[in-house]
């Protein structure tokens, strides 16, 4: 699985615990072939007992990447890699990281610098499992049709975001057909121009879908995703028509179902594969609590290996 370190279930699914073996705790030791090898297998994996700080996160995360994204309403720390999660203290709906977006990445990451004495967990579902427990008819329905996001972004959100993907630091020269030629990604993108510079965007892509490693359907979206920072998205299928009540309804039950939380201990590393695996949270009791996040593509050549 992966060399050197001792690998055990967590939870009750396929996701993996992996702790250093000995006293060897530098995270390079880790194999990223391995790492990318057990990440298909697992969906998710949680890294505990490392020697683990901001520069040690970022670099780990840089090792598996090709590139590094980012969230426009989030600071950065410790570099260009993590930001700090600020989402209020609410629990938060399981999403894929920016999937409500044509700009969500393969992976996403999570660092706890300080654990929460209680509460406040991460929690993670996985849509292989979502997509096996949903009833028939609801799986004909979303095997069907895609979902469409529209969305408002106001003007400095979508000019910051795209200057950093376009490497200028004049965000102010950023031009709608820029954003336009980097939303060239999984799904279909309308973007078009409104009032005050902001931009209202249309993104078409099936709820349920493969993964970076493979054709198997996994049942993998934002649609009962947190809109903190952003104008709450509608959405709808491609007729037009919202996603009935009934519907939502068993998507809650079934996801809650499958459901299962990342209890965090200092110094924890999360890598959740965002293709797979939606994630979201417990509400916070412990406003001590602090995590940082990072969003990246994996090294395709990586996955290739």
């Amino acid at each position: 699985m992966i060399e050197n370190v001792v690998v055990s279930p967590y939870g009750s699914g396929t996701g993996l615990l992996v702790q250093p073996r000995g006293t060897e705790r530098d995270l390079s030791v880790l194999s990223p072939v391995e790492v990318v090898r057990a990440l298909g297998e697992a969906g998710f994996l949680l890294f505990r007992g490392f020697d683990s700080g901001l520069e040690e996160f970022s670099a780990f995360v840089e090792s598996h990447s090709e590139r590094v994204t980012l969230d426009p309403a989030r600071s950065f720390h410790g570099g260009s890699t993590a930001q700090k999660v600020d989402a209020g203290y609410d629990a938060v709906g399981l999403h894929l990281e920016n999937g409500n977006s044509p700009f969500a990445p393969t992976l996403t990451w999570f660092y706890c610098q300080k654990a929460a004495a209680e509460g406040s967990q991460t929690t993670v579902c996985d849509g292989y499992r979502v997509w096996d427990a949903l009833s028939e008819g609801t799986r004909s329905l979303f095997a069907s049709q895609d979902i469409v996001y529209t969305r408002r972004v106001e003007e400095a959100k979508w000019k910051g975001f795209a200057a950093f993907h376009l490497g200028t630091a004049d965000a102010d020269s950023v031009t709608v057909e820029q954003l336009r030629d980097l939303a060239r990604g999984e799904g279909k993108t309308v973007i078009e121009p409104v009032e005050d510079g902001a931009v209202r965007y249309a993104y078409r892509i099936p709820a349920v879908h493969g993964t970076l490693f493979g054709a198997r359907p996994a049942f993998a979206n934002s649609i009962l995703g947190p809109s903190n920072h952003y104008e709450k998205p509608r959405i709808t299928f491609t007729d037009g028509n919202d996603i009935p009540a009934s519907v939502l309804a068993e998507l809650e039950k079934v996801t809650d179902a499958q459901t299962e939380q990342l209890d965090w201990v200092d110094g924890d590393i999360a890598l959740i594969d965002n293709t797979r695996v939606m994630h979201g949270r417990r509400p916070i009791v412990d406003a001590r609590r602090t995590i940082f996040n990072a969003q990246s593509d994996m090294d395709t050549e990586l996955l290739a290996a």
